[in-house]
């Protein structure tokens, strides 16, 4: 069978047919990673500047701010939280949260927001040792 002029057109119209389609296959999954692209920009852009304006911080009028914490085990806390002057020692565990302790906080000098950090994870460490004594986890009591 010879190939006519018409069957070689209509060869070359596939073959032009199926690049198109790939063509247009690519230039759609294009697309497709161009939004999703813009989408993950829009949502690191809204990261960035959630923490920088630290909403978290800003709670109750600007009142509360969290001294230090210390995790107690994979679901409890002790979290020392200061409240217009005062400091709270919170346990955090279980969907619950009591208070476990109540004091005047300390004087801070001024510009010196850093000093009580480490007064309040000292104290956490005591704590989940003197925990884990009374549960009988083992620990030796004070170390201090």
């Amino acid at each position: 069978m010879s190939n006519t002029p018409s069957t070689e057109a209509s060869a070359g119209l596939e073959s032009l047919a199926v690049g198109g389609d790939a063509l247009m296959g690519m230039a759609t999954l294009g697309k497709t990673a161009a939004a999703l692209a813009l989408v993950i920009a829009i949502i690191l852009v809204c990261t960035a500047l959630l923490r920088r304006w630290n909403p978290q911080r800003r709670a109750a009028g600007g009142h509360l701010q969290v001294i230090g914490s210390a995790a107690l085990g994979s679901r409890e806390r002790v979290v020392i939280v200061e409240v217009e002057g005062t400091w709270l020692v919170l346990g955090v565990g279980g969907g619950q949260v009591n208070k476990l302790h109540e004091l005047a906080a300390p004087a801070r000098p001024a510009g010196d927001a850093s000093h009580s950090v480490p007064e309040g994870e000292r104290f956490a460490a005591r704590f989940a040792r003197a925990l884990k004594q009374n549960a009988g986890l083992g620990g030796t009591g004070r170390r201090d």
